[in-house]
């Protein structure tokens, strides 16, 4: 019975990524970020279910990832679009699937935001087949690049900042933001992972001190700080890269 647990939470993880679709499709991004963030708990504990459990399967790593594709690929790429949609003047229809006599009537640019879930499919394909990404990770975690995204029209609600809101509500900005993505998605650079062999602090000290000033900047910024804990996470990860080369 035990073997059906970790494989049951990542199923949930796919529930709540496409409950989020449907919000994200109809512009409710609040509701849309919360079932994102209960689809990134069920994805973190689902390894750790296998792991304790030692129930580890291979079935289990390709659901894993095909649930990841909807919470943390398609999802992250319909809000940027959405995003970009509103970036441009067009008319209300256009933002939509609505059908013409001429075919589909979309609006060209928005669709670079998709760009997003075509790099988090292809990551997600390359992690399948890399053997060595059990105590690190190579690129940004498509989880942790969604926590980005996802960010931004939670700003937008929540911070009241107009000179931030003038910044995310900038095509071009938008447009570098999605290339930046789907390059750090694919990127050689080494990134640690929050996985605890043990408690001890010298062995985990970069996880440590990470997630003491993850919730430092959380409690100060709220959403602000998420795009800013991506950028910590990716330095505290370059400089722990160099000091264990130097070692």
């Amino acid at each position: 019975m035990k073997q059906y647990i970790p494989n049951a939470l990542t199923l949930l993880n796919l529930f709540c990524g496409t409950i989020a679709v449907i919000f994200a499709v109809n512009e409710n991004f609040i509701e849309a970020a919360l079932f994102v963030f209960l689809g990134i708990f069920f994805d973190f504990f689902d390894g750790f279910a296998a792991r304790k459990l030692n129930v580890q399967s291979e079935l289990g790593v390709q659901l894993d990832s095909l649930a990841d594709m909807v919470t943390s690929g398609v999802v992250p790429g319909i809000i940027m679009y959405k995003l970009l949609a509103m970036t441009v003047e067009i008319p209300e229809a256009s933002t939509s699937w609505e059908t013409s006599s001429f075919g589909f009537d979309l609006p060209l640019l928005p669709l670079i935001g998709l760009c997003i879930t075509l790099a988090s499919a292809y990551r997600l394909a390359k992690f399948n087949l890399d053997e060595d990404q059990q105590t690190y990770f190579k690129g940004l975690p498509t989880p942790a690049n969604t926590l980005l995204i996802i960010s931004l029209p939670l700003i937008l609600e929540f911070q009241n900042s107009d000179f931030i809101n003038s910044i995310i509500i900038n095509k071009w900005f938008l447009i570098a933001l999605t290339a930046l993505s789907c390059y750090l998605l694919n990127s050689s650079i080494k990134l640690f992972a929050l996985k605890f062999k043990d408690w001890g602090f010298k062995a985990n000290a970069t996880r440590y001190i990470f997630i003491i000033l993850c919730i430092l900047l959380l409690i100060v910024l709220q959403f602000a700080a998420i795009p800013l804990i991506i950028l910590l996470y990716i330095s505290m990860s370059v400089l722990d890269n160099v000091t264990s080369k130097l070692k």
